[in-house]
């Protein structure tokens, strides 16, 4: 037996220096180089490619099949002149008894200098699409040359096609590739796209076992000029029987620059576990790690119906950030705002998605001083289709709007220093004053107000709930706002909120679809404080009380002057409980009334404001000027009528107001200003004129409508003087004509 076990031995070993001797020669006398032509064509008929070996190929045969290409490049048989890919060198081996056994047993596999170039034509073909197309032109000349096809399979055929093919079982050592690069361009667009500098290394590549990556690749586009840095790592599992594709710990991170960033560079990373289960058709990304400069985010999100319409869902975290920081180091740029505006922003949301659209749902939302809570969506990509649903215990508006313009504040400086002028030389309560001019500076910015390209295109709808809004420095409580926008035309549904001791309620329209922006806009105010409404603009208020109004108004333009210029419509107001601050009426009219009882007012002014139950009326719109013919007064001893316009244009007034009185109703009255039967029921004129500002400190006594009361009086006392002279001694007919007389 130890004879047989040695001959057998002897026998084993011969057989094996003879197959390693046939491997020697194969490998040393036959040169596969001198067979460039024949592999060129194999690659013609069999790949449908074009292969050019500028270099030498290097090769081994047992027990590895080894393969080296140097200088080689490919291009499709459409057009074999234009390579859309080339490489400096390509190595790998394969074990040759695996083979038989569909296992694919690998050694190290290398690439160095790969160049993939991909375009599409200015028809929007691309070259890949020809890779492995046979020509027009080769195909009829092999369809004339050929014989005409069988109809009936091969038995062979049929039992292969009854037969799926077994996966074959994947074995490398590792894969390394150096220095490469991909190019896209599309003649169309003139864009263009680039991965450069592409270094890829594995571990051992093995089915279900995790394989170590590095990646790392400069990318970079035209238009927008932008360049990345990126490297990415992790282990990589493939278990192909199950399609199951894992990416644990995988971390990518880099550097982007550009013409988008102004000349900055963000930095960027992201890490978490991907998993790619393909017979599930599930996607998942956990363990989100994501960072930007300043801003930190975690989560999670999860892809259903990979085969379909792909539906994500997720959560999203983002930690309190400096918002105005970070945008500024990428670049960009914040409409000018309050300093520390943006300061502090967090998120907390679920997330769902679609290839068209994104919902943030149970959002909390932290911004500066307010929380946020609710629901925010984009429903379609395409049309910017915005659904929000949000509640918020407070947000002050006016930190985030842009102060106002250089020439709005100019024009807000001419015109207080015109109502300050104006002031100074009222002496608001002695009335010896000469009546203000009428004021002439146009009061309001002919500056851009509406971005109408934007407005044009936008789909909201939008439900806000505030527990205190700050709008125009106006504390604005319970707050809620219900808008619409599409096709060019927004809709306010409605605006409300309780406003100091009142509330006021808003509804209206702005049309953009239009070349010129139309407003449309219906108000009512309910008992506010008019004082600080007025007092929150930065404005002197002159008049108190509780203010309740009714308006429906229009304007066309896309500038604060041209809507004021073209307002029209109707309002009505009233103010009950008030005070004319800085003007005393009642001594207006003690001025008057002692110039026709030919005194002298004897004392100073006893008060500077003038109070009254009531003032309403009813005004009428017109280009920017509104009509009272109506105003009316109620105050403690006198009834005020009014009559006049108010010229929004330019922020001034001009009334002609009759007084009714009793005359001087204080304990002490003035001897000047004691009013008797003679002047009862009389219509004392006054004259207001000047910046609306100035409210009744720019009353006058009306000189030349108080000549034609003196007339009046005098014609009366007259008439007095001939009834008591002559009483029945003379026809009442010529007592009747000289009362007439006198009175003219």
């Amino acid at each position: 037996m130890k004879a047989f076990g040695k001959i057998l031995g002897l026998v084993l070993l011969g057989l094996l220096l003879i197959i390693v001797a046939l491997g020697f020669a194969l490998t040393h006398l036959f040169d596969p180089n001198d067979y460039k032509d024949e592999i060129r064509q194999i690659a013609r008929d069999k790949a449908h490619i074009e292969l050019t070996l500028n270099g030498d190929i290097g090769w081994s045969l047992f027990p590895w099949l080894g393969l080296e290409l140097h200088d080689a490049s490919v291009a499709t048989l459409v057009k074999p002149t234009e390579p859309y890919a080339d490489l400096q060198m390509l190595g790998l081996s394969v074990r040759v008894l695996p083979l038989l056994r569909r296992e694919v047993q690998m050694s190290d596999v290398r690439v160095e200098g790969l160049n993939l170039r991909l375009n599409r034509d200015k028809d929007g073909h691309g070259n890949w699409e020809d890779i492995g197309k046979v020509p027009a032109t080769a195909k009829s000349a092999a369809a004339t040359s050929s014989p005409p096809a069988t109809t009936e399979p091969a038995p062979e055929a049929s039992v292969a096609a009854e037969k799926p093919p077994q996966p074959i079982r994947l074995d490398i050592d590792s894969l390394t590739v150096n220095n490469a690069r991909v190019e896209y361009t599309d003649e169309r667009t003139g864009k263009s796209f680039s991965a450069e500098s592409i270094q890829l290394s594995t571990g051992a590549v093995h089915d279900s076992v995790n394989i170590p990556l590095k990646l790392t690749a400069f990318l970079s586009a035209n238009q927008p000029a932008l360049r990345v840095r990126t490297e990415l790592n992790g282990e990589v599992r493939i278990a192909r029987a199950l399609q199951r594709y894992q990416f644990e710990d995988m971390k990518l991170s880099g550097e982007v620059t550009g013409d988008p960033l102004q000349g900055k560079t963000m930095t960027f990373s992201a890490q978490g576990q991907l998993v790619l289960d393909k017979a599930a058709n599930v996607a998942e990304w956990t363990g989100i790690k994501i960072s930007a400069n300043q801003l930190r985010a975690l989560g999670e999100l999860k892809v259903n119906d990979l085969d379909k319409t792909p539906q994500v869902s997720g959560g999203i975290s983002i930690a309190q950030f400096d918002l105005a920081k970070f945008v500024e180091s990428i670049g960009q740029k914040l409409p000018a705002m309050a300093e520390g505006s943006l300061s502090k922003v967090e998120l907390v949301s679920r997330l769902a998605a679609t290839p068209t659209s994104l919902a943030l749902d149970n959002l909390n939302l932290k911004v500066d001083d307010s929380t946020f809570s609710g629901r925010i969506a984009v429903e379609d990509f395409a049309k910017q289709s915005l659904r929000a649903v949000l509640k918020a215990d407070t947000f002050n508006v006016d930190r985030y709007l842009s102060p106002k313009s250089a020439e709005a504040n100019s024009a807000t400086q001419v015109r207080q220093a015109e109502v300050a002028s104006t002031e100074a030389d009222a002496m608001a309560g002695v009335g010896n004053t000469p009546l203000p001019p009428a004021p002439t500076k146009d009061a309001w910015s002919s500056e851009r107000l509406l971005p109408v390209e934007r407005l044009s295109k936008l789909d909201v709808d939008a439900d806000l709930t505030f527990g205190q809004l700050t709008l125009q420095k106006l504390p604005i409580h319970n707050a809620a706002l219900k808008a619409t926008g599409q096709g060019g035309l927004l809709t306010l549904a409605n605006l409300r909120g309780d406003l100091y001791e009142g509330n006021f309620e808003t509804a209206g329209t702005l049309d953009v679809r239009q070349p010129v922006p139309a407003l449309n806009l219906q108000t009512k105010i309910s008992r506010v404080p008019a004082e600080k409404i007025l007092e929150s603009q930065g404005k002197n208020p002159p008049v108190k009380g509780l203010v309740t109004l009714n308006s429906s108004l229009t304007g066309n333009g896309n500038s604060q002057k041209a809507l004021i210029e073209t307002l029209n419509g109707n309002a009505s107001i009233v103010i009950n409980n008030g005070v004319l601050l800085n003007a005393n009426l009642e001594q207006q009219l003690c001025k008057g009334i002692a110039t026709l009882n030919r005194k002298t007012l004897s004392g100073e002014p006893r008060g500077k404001d003038t109070p009254f139950q009531e003032l309403k009326g009813n005004l009428t719109f017109r280009n920017g000027v509104a009509s009272n013919p109506d105003l009316k007064v109620r105050i403690p001893g006198m009834a005020v009528n009014g009559d006049g316009d108010v010229d929004l244009r330019v922020l001034g007034m001009d009334y002609r107001v009759g007084i009714i009185v009793e005359g001087d109703t204080s304990a002490m009255p003035d001897p000047a200003c004691q009013v008797g039967d003679k002047f009862v029921g009389i219509e004392w004129p006054l004259r207001c004129r000047g910046p609306l500002e100035l409210g009744a400190k720019a009353c006058r006594v009306d000189n030349e409508r108080m000549s034609q009361v003196a007339t009046k009086v005098a014609g009366d006392r007259i008439s007095e003087k001939i009834e008591e002279k002559w009483g029945d001694k003379v026809d009442p007919k010529l007592k009747d004509a000289l009362k007439e007389l006198f009175k003219r």
